[in-house]
């Protein structure tokens, strides 16, 4: 049951919060979810397993509700809070805003901070041993030969850092820092080292201790799955003893099989593999050749194995096996006799090389602890070495995959080679998970002190059944689930248009057709978004009205021509002016895009979201449904996109007195046995079905 005292203490915090903000109105959608946050943590609809999954329509105000309901509840039981999103946005407005004023409402003190990776901080161990003037030891830490102004980069951070006017921390170097110069000097875990001098001063581990007090933490999903992957607690606090906001939900899955897959390519790691074995005698020698010269002597032959074995691969690839797209997928995830072989051999290969290359390591890093070689030396040693190693570990981590035999039960990898489009004649090996759910429950769900998934968008056809699949939320009967409405009132203020379109999207000629259509439907708007399928459709379709659009002196803003922040600022300040401004974006415009009030009333929605099947993932995904028996378009295909039409069409209401109208130029929703469906998903609009 819910303590007393946490009922008094969620009380209060609303009382403060309709003193603290003007014109506050309670919602009643709000009220019911904070309730439910709080009734499922306290265990009064399951003891053990405390999950509550919510869909909150836009407007609800489900950040607050989940603050309101679920700190009060975890300071009271001593157990730490982690939000966890999947946009800086939200990261921003939780920790800028949100929490802030959660801070002013609530009777008791608590802290909170947002949390990064270590890939964030630099190391200044690397940072150092990169600014060297020492050409050959350049060339081991650097894979080109650096440039002049890298290194002038590199020597003002170095001296930033060091007169304690730069904390480490990539996002708060005053300009952006290049990919290339980044990946020599990011922190990783080889480099972290509690030993050795430079570790006071090390930026992920100050940002570590300021985390471990905290009480509240953001996070980002590619964090969470980072720590949970590590066995949980190494970066974020104990599963045990957390509570998990899952915020933006429905992007947990997909971050999550991002961080299960791995790529290397065979060219590429034999040349870093050569570089490695020219500095193993340098290491061993820091290391001390009595304790390190049989590690020594198991890296130069695993070294030796594994360089003419990715050669090899490489080599017995047959060309003809490439789609147009340079990609060879190998069918329900099955490898030819030949390369199973080569992935075990590689296996233990880059297994007992990574072994190796760690006790070597972990042997300069003792000896320079105890001062037994210069700290200099000691921790160029080190950066070098870690660098290795994690290239190392993802080496092994590739060919362990590889070498996996599929599973009787559950979805095989899927396993497939690209050819490197950066470096000629060179391939890619690349492996990827097809469903994660099993993981996500094993390493997160079934350990976690409590558990809250909340999104705008979790339901698809209406249903929990996908998102639930998809999560690894096998526990439904003891799960709650809540699917709360927005209170727009979605009939009066918006309608949805079905024009009376004469092709369907695949149709030869429906680009055509859109150039003649569109006109009609932008003709005396003021704000304008259009969604596309395609950056090819959207630069055509642009391309064609460019003419009538300076004509009737409409301002087109089209995506990717600027940043998204400018062409949204140019949009905003169009519609202040009056000046009817048009929008043109494919998929990454119909979410998280927020164009309150008179910055959009006419969305249109060029097709149906649907994806098509063409990463070498879905195909496999595809192809392991068809061979159970299933239906892969119904099973995948609809449910995705009747989640992506949802989040396309929430573009237009935004604040609860917005208006406008949808317009879908797609007649499958009308036609197709599905489209009832799609169409039943969506918010309550007016419907005006237009006919010919």
């Amino acid at each position: 049951m819910l303590h007393s005292q946490i009922k008094s203490d969620i009380k209060q915090c609303y009382e403060n919060l309709g003193a603290q903000l003007d014109n506050f109105i309670p919602r009643r959608a709000q009220n019911y979810l904070v309730a439910e946050i709080a009734k499922t943590l306290a265990g009064e609809y399951h003891p053990k397993h405390r999950m509550l999954v919510a869909e909150a329509g836009t407007g609800i105000g489900k950040s607050l509700a989940y603050l309101l309901g679920g700190i009060p509840f975890a300071l009271f039981n001593n157990k730490k809070i982690l939000i966890s999103t999947a946009t800086v946005a939200l990261q921003e407005q939780l920790i800028n805003k949100d929490l802030p004023l959660f801070n002013q409402i609530f009777p008791k003190e608590f802290s909170f901070i947002l949390a990064k990776g270590r890939q964030r901080y630099c190391c200044t161990h690397k940072l150092e041993a990169c600014c060297i003037t020492d050409k050959d030891q350049q060339v081991v830490l650097w894979e080109e030969k650096p440039k002049k102004s890298d290194l002038e980069l590199l020597k003002r951070m170095l001296k930033a850092s060091e007169a304690q006017k730069w904390d480490g921390d990539r996002d708060s170097w005053p300009t952006a820092i290049p990919n290339h110069i980044w990946q020599q000097i990011v922190a990783d875990k080889h480099s972290c080292h509690a030993g050795l001098p430079k570790h006071r001063s090390c930026p992920f581990a100050k940002a570590r201790e300021h985390l471990e007090k905290a009480d509240v933490i953001v996070a980002n999903h590619a964090l969470l799955m980072a720590d949970i992957e590590l066995g949980g607690g190494i970066i974020l606090p104990e599963p045990e003893q957390t509570i998990y906001v899952i915020d933006e939900a429905h992007h947990l899955p997909q971050v999550a099989r991002d961080f299960s897959s791995a790529a290397a390519s065979l060219k590429g790691a034999a040349n870093w593999l050569e570089k490695l074995n020219q500095s193993v005698g340098k290491l061993a020698e820091l290391a001390d050749y009595k304790k390190s010269g049989r590690f020594q002597t198991a890296l130069n032959e695993t070294i030796a194995h594994l360089i003419p074995s990715l050669r090899q691969i490489a080599a017995n690839i047959d060309p003809a096996q490439f789609n147009k797209d340079g990609i060879y997928r190998f069918e329900h995830g099955e490898l030819p006799e030949w390369l199973v072989e080569e992935a075990k051999s590689c296996k233990e290969a880059s297994k007992k090389t990574l072994q190796s290359l760690g006790k070597v390591h972990d042997l300069i890093a003792e000896r320079t602890k105890d001062n037994e070689i210069l700290p200099r030396l000691g921790e160029q040693a080190l950066a070098e070495s870690g660098f290795y190693l994690q290239r190392l570990e993802n080496l092994e981590k590739v060919w362990t995959l590889m070498a996996q035999p599929n599973k009787d039960k559950g979805a095989p990898l899927a396993r497939w080679i690209e050819k490197n489009p950066e470096r000629e004649g060179d391939y890619i090996i690349e492996v990827s998970p097809l469903e994660v759910g099993y993981r996500l429950d094993q390493l997160l769900w079934s350990r976690a002190a409590g558990s809250i998934l909340v999104s705008a968008t979790l339901r698809a056809l209406n249903q929990f059944d996908y998102f639930c699949r998809q999560a690894g939320i096998f526990e439904k009967d003891s799960t709650r689930f809540l699917a709360l409405a927005s209170p727009f009132d979605y009939p009066n203020n918006a309608r949805l248009v079905i024009p009376a379109m004469q092709l369907e999207p695949q149709a030869d000629k429906f680009t055509d057709l859109l150039i003649k259509t569109l006109p009609e439907y932008l003709e005396g708007e003021k704000s304008s978004l259009v969604l596309f399928s395609s950056y090819w459709q959207m630069n055509k379709v642009a391309e064609e009205l460019r003419p009538l659009m300076k004509k009737n002196k409409w301002e087109l803003l089209i995506q990717g021509e600027e940043s998204r922040n400018l062409t949204l600022k140019k949009h905003k300040e169009n519609c202040q002016k009056g000046k009817a401004s048009i929008l043109f974006g494919t998929g990454s415009f119909s979410e998280g895009l927020d164009l309150p009030g008179d910055l959009l009333t006419n969305l249109i929605i060029t097709k149906i979201p649907f994806a098509v099947p063409t990463s070498p993932v879905e195909e496999a995904h595809a192809e392991y449904i068809e061979s159970r028996g299933g239906n892969p378009f119904m099973q995948i295909s609809v449910p995705e996109a009747s989640k992506k039409l949802i989040q396309s069409a929430g573009r237009l209401l935004r604040k609860e007195q917005d208006s406008g109208r949808v317009v879908l130029l797609d007649r499958r929703v009308i036609s197709r046995r599905y489209g009832k469906a799609l169409l039943d998903s969506l918010p309550p609009f007016k419907r005006v079905i237009e006919y010919s």
